[in-house]
């Protein structure tokens, strides 16, 4: 900045954003001459300064962040800080060194490697066998002549892939007529059909709902693959076997929604979706719900409603009494109103929004140090298979002290922190959210953060990223109840187009009373 010898600048304010640079400048004929009236000026001016730099801070935070999102990694795993590592560290007793062997001293000596190498090739899959053999006059002797009898073999395994392929199943019904009196002719019976007056089969539609939502191709997609293996079968013919097969397993979908409302937690999350707006071209958002039943109640249940209004949650989760562990969504609270649904916050949301203002703030990562400390407990109970009691009570050992000490921490930074600064809504996030955050402690089976609902989530984002937007909200719940039953399927380990295959044909005729029996972790495929 460049200043004439008339106008020299007793103070000036620079406030910079990421768009604009504003300086103010004062000189000699603008000042007052009253001190007073000076005093308070400088005053004026350094609170505006005060203000349009922390508005710049925050513009300039939202900025990173956005980019972070857009081109950065996901992880939220730090760097080692030489400077932090052994902050809330205990001294430890120094690392016995055990004394050096032969080997250990010969430098040249080879290192055992762990782990690597070619691994065998799964037993259950089927084995075809290829014999080489030489020919006789191959197999002479080269000392006696005499021809040489096989007494062993090496063998060698090679994986080899069949494309799928597309066939036509005739099913013959032999008609019987009497020779005598050529009346009432007999017909054998048919196949039991999945769905009447249409040429596909329990296989191929269990395939077609595979495809699109355990394995993300679109209609359109499926339609390319087809014609590869010789047929033509329009995206609109497909999606009306969807809409068929959602119908058909409405019931199994509507028995998994009530057992999940018997569990004593439930996760929860949701992710928006586009949605074709009748009538005017464009797309309107939507939303998929994810709800997680416990151990008694083992099922991943999604459910579709036009909007993220709080009717959505409240609906599906009437009657429920638990713990009900998700975000900090106000939809909820309503649920949490009463004493029937207790809320359960999520560590890593928390921890999150500590992550996102370490850039702007270093003592953010005082707190990522306290919740490391926290989630190694975590990790402790994992990796030992603890069950939920020893859970509880190795919590009340360990956890509970570090979450004083975070409350503490908490509760001192709040205080000469800028409320509206990232690590300021960080610390007014984990304070509003306290009692929830720290009710894990109280049952072992609860878990300290919501990763396990945000997990299911993936594979409608996988999905979305595909195929875009469902064509309707009738669309969208029936992909719903086809989520439901292919990701419950993966959670117990079963085959799900194995598993659709066969429910398809039973459902129809299954009796009501005994529907549990089809249910993904109870199914036993028909003999």
């Amino acid at each position: 900045m460049i200043f004439d010898s008339e106008s020299i600048p007793l103070f000036f304010l620079s406030a910079r954003s990421v768009f604009d640079v504003t300086i103010y400048v004062m000189t000699l004929e603008t000042l007052p001459d009253n001190i007073l009236s000076l005093k308070n000026l400088v005053l004026q001016k350094h609170e505006q300064y005060s203000q349009e730099h922390q508005r710049a801070e925050l513009y300039k935070h939202r900025y990173e962040l956005l980019a972070r999102r857009t081109f950065g990694q996901s992880s939220e795993k730090l760097k080692d800080a030489p400077e932090q590592q052994l902050l809330f560290e205990l001294p430890t007793e120094p690392e016995k060194v055990a004394p050096a062997t032969p080997a250990d001293a010969d430098a040249s000596a080879p290192l055992k490697k762990h782990g690597g190498g070619r691994r065998p090739l799964p037993p259950e899959l089927p084995r075809q066998r290829i014999e080489y053999t030489l020919p006789e006059e191959q197999r002479r002797c080269s000392c006696c002549t005499e021809v040489m009898q096989p007494f062993g073999e090496d063998v060698t395994e090679q994986r080899e892939f069949i494309p799928a392929s597309l066939f036509v199943i005739q099913h013959a019904q032999i008609k019987y007529a009497c020779k005598q009196c050529q009346e009432k002719p007999l017909t054998a019976p048919g196949p039991q059909k999945v769905i009447e007056r249409i040429s596909a089969g329990p296989g191929l539609l269990a395939w077609n709902v595979i495809a699109k939502f355990q394995h993300h191709q679109p209609l359109y997609r499926q339609e390319d693959i087809f014609k590869l293996h010789g047929d033509e079968i329009p995206r609109s013919t497909q999606c009306s076997w969807l809409a068929t097969v959602a119908e058909l397993l409405e019931p199994l979908h509507r028995r998994m929604a009530a057992q999940v409302l018997n569990s004593r937690k439930i996760h929860t999350d949701d992710t928006p979706i586009r949605v074709l707006a009748p009538g005017t071209g464009k797309t309107r958002t939507a939303r998929f719900w994810v709800y997680l039943g416990d151990a008694d109640n083992p099922f991943t249940l999604f459910d579709y409603t036009p909007n993220r209004s709080r009717t959505g949650p409240q609906e599906f989760l009437k009657g429920f009494k638990g713990y009900l562990q998700a975000d900090a969504y106000a939809g909820y609270d309503r649920l949490y109103a009463g004493r029937e649904v207790i809320e359960v916050a999520c560590w890593a949301h928390a921890r999150r929004k500590f992550f996102e203002a370490l850039d702007t703030d270093g003592r953010a990562s005082q707190m990522l140090a306290l919740i490391g400390e926290m989630y190694a407990v975590e990790s402790e109970a994992r990796d030992l298979k603890v069950p939920a009691k020893l859970r509880r009570d190795l919590r009340l050992l360990k956890t509970v002290p570090v979450l004083a000490r975070i409350e503490t921490w908490l509760n001192t930074r709040v205080l000469d922190t800028l409320p509206k600064s990232p690590l300021g809504q960080a610390l007014t996030y984990a304070l509003k959210q306290w009692t929830a955050l720290t009710r894990f402690v109280e049952d072992g089976t609860l878990e300290a953060d919501n990763n396990l609902g945000e997990n299911a989530l993936r594979p409608i984002c996988l999905g979305r990223k595909n195929y875009l937007f469902v064509g309707s909200d009738a669309g969208g719940r029936r992909a719903a109840i086809l989520y439901s039953l292919v990701r419950t399927c993966e959670r117990h380990g079963v085959n799900a187009w194995e598993y659709l295959r066969d429910v398809l044909v039973r459902v129809s005729t299954h009796p009501a009373s005994q529907i549990d029996d089809l249910l993904p972790h109870r199914w036993k495929p028909a003999q």
